[in-house]
């Protein structure tokens, strides 16, 4: 990522790019963008977090965050996008950790949908954050090329900066979590639909579609069903004390009940 240039972003200008560059991430139907040009002017202007990466001075990233709870000691990341398959998104997160760090900030959290296998990966072995809140049709309804057609249900990801598997993820060391040879599969995949299973063990295996957005275009009562499936199964987990632990092979969430 030498040739990569990760900078704050101050001026209308710049706002505009992240628009344009957002714009061709999500193609959002009008009105729907994820975040406008008059709300990233406010928040820059507020001592928040909005940033871009730059290579060859050509916006190819960028993040818009704000300052939350608890006061002083968090920062919520509300959307980032970058070109694909490039770095780009960790240069940026790695950008972020280090401006929180400088505010004397613990914790930065976002949110993700739990059914984007590369998102999961993402999140939880090349950064070491941990989902630990489900949140149903969070955003209601969204029209966009991405989510289209679906309840925007996430997960509650929160990246606790100084934690010995987020230092390591920022050395590049993968957090990879084994499982245990008792684990049972809580919802688990076959021929591409959702079958659920058990969720009485100490260990859960929560199974992950392998590309649930061109599901969605192909087949959006499959879309659906994984959807609810993933809801009843993780989403009850989480809210009776389940933690996950990680994220096995890019398929499956590993989830520990308490005792």
């Amino acid at each position: 990522m030498s040739d990569v240039v990760l900078r704050e972003l101050h001026s209308v200008a710049e706002f505009e790019d992240v628009f344009r560059l957002f714009d061709g991430i999500w193609h959002p139907e009008p009105g729907g963008a994820p975040v406008t040009v008059e709300m990233m002017r406010a928040l820059s202007h507020a001592g928040n977090y909005v940033a871009g990466a730059y290579e060859c001075d050509r916006l190819v990233g960028a993040s818009v965050g704000f300052l939350a709870a608890p006061a002083g000691r968090a920062l919520h990341s509300h959307v980032t996008g970058a070109l694909a398959g490039r770095g780009i998104g960790f240069a940026l997160k790695l950008h972020q950790r280090a401006w929180a760090l400088a505010r004397g900030l613990e914790v930065i959290t976002w949110t993700y949908d739990p059914l984007v296998r590369r998102n999961a990966h993402f999140n939880l072995v090349k950064l070491g954050a941990r989902p630990e809140e489900y949140l149903p049709s969070f955003y209601g309804a969204m029209e966009d090329a991405i989510n289209s057609g679906d309840e925007s249900d996430r997960l509650l990801a929160v990246w606790r900066l100084s934690e010995p598997r987020v230092l390591s993820a920022v050395r590049r060391e993968p957090c990879r979590t084994e499982i245990p040879p008792d684990a049972v599969v809580g919802l688990g995949d076959r021929d591409g639909r959702p079958v659920t299973g058990r969720t009485d063990a100490a260990t859960v295996l929560v199974a992950v579609p392998e590309d649930i957005e061109a599901l969605r275009a192909k087949d959006p009562a499959a879309a659906r069903d994984w959807r609810l499936a993933m809801r009843d199964v993780l989403g009850d987990l989480l809210g009776k004390g389940a933690r996950v632990t990680g994220f096995h092979d890019r398929s499956c969430y590993i989830v520990e009940r308490t005792p």
